[in-house]
């Protein structure tokens, strides 16, 4: 494996937890940290939002789904050298680069592979 692969198979998680997300209650802290409602989780996920729970009776799929998010979190919070107000803005303003929607919008229209797929791919440019 060359050295840029490989800096881009280690850029996929995070070097630090800056947002506490990946710690505890991961799925209820990245619902509260992108104000995020069951409605909104529900969506995203095409589940219903009688099966949205973020408590122990989470099923394994939204379990998944919402580290992989907290993850995306992570990695931008990284980017801003953990500044969580830096980053919670980041996910809320429209982003041109987007579409001109906010990157939280993209994880409320079920995007957030895409998202991903744009920051891992944003960050490998900045970090190579």
């Amino acid at each position: 494996m060359n050295s840029k692969a490989l800096s881009d198979f280690l850029n996929t998680v995070p070097t630090h937890n800056y947002l506490h997300l990946l710690e505890g209650n991961t799925p209820r802290k990245v619902a509260e940290f992108l104000d995020l409602t069951r409605n909104d989780i529900s969506k995203a996920m095409k589940m219903d939002k009688e099966h949205v729970r973020l408590d122990g009776q989470i099923t394994k799929d939204l379990k998944r789904r919402l580290y992989e998010i907290a993850n995306i979190c992570e990695l931008m919070a990284g980017y801003f050298n953990g500044d969580a107000e830096k980053t919670a803005l980041w996910f809320h303003v429209k982003n041109p680069a987007l579409g001109g929607i906010s990157p939280r919008d993209m994880i409320r229209y079920g995007r957030y592979k895409k998202l991903e797929l744009f920051v891992r791919n944003a960050l490998a440019g900045i970090h190579p």
